[in-house]
């Protein structure tokens, strides 16, 4: 069972199953179920990071959940910066870690 989801039989608004489905993240093969954000997709794999910020390296994931931070961006069928936390995952999505390097300060 994934981390975050209970028995259908113990949730007392008893959803409908969801798909599942299958994204592609750094080449690799993540599965989540119909409805969950890139992010939550990864949350539930048991991966907390997947982003380095530009000045030391330390990893980032969700840190806001809502949109207004930008901790989750990864890029998504090569479309840059996008927030893992409002992207719904679609089956076959590839996602790819993005780790930009700090501008270089010309004078």
């Amino acid at each position: 069972m994934s981390p975050g989801l209970f028995p259908r039989s113990e949730d007392g608004i008893r959803p409908a199953a969801s798909d599942a489905l299958s994204i592609s993240v750094d080449g690799k093969t993540v599965d989540g179920l119909a409805g969950q954000t890139i992010a939550g997709v990864l949350l539930g794999s048991g991966r907390l990071a997947w982003r380095k910020t530009s000045s030391d390296g330390s990893p980032r994931g969700v840190f806001c959940g809502i949109g207004v931070c930008f901790d989750c961006i990864v890029e998504v069928n090569g479309i840059r910066d996008v927030r893992a936390c409002q992207r719904r995952a679609r089956d076959g999505d590839q996602v790819i870690s993005q780790h930009d390097p700090l501008p270089e300060v010309t004078e």
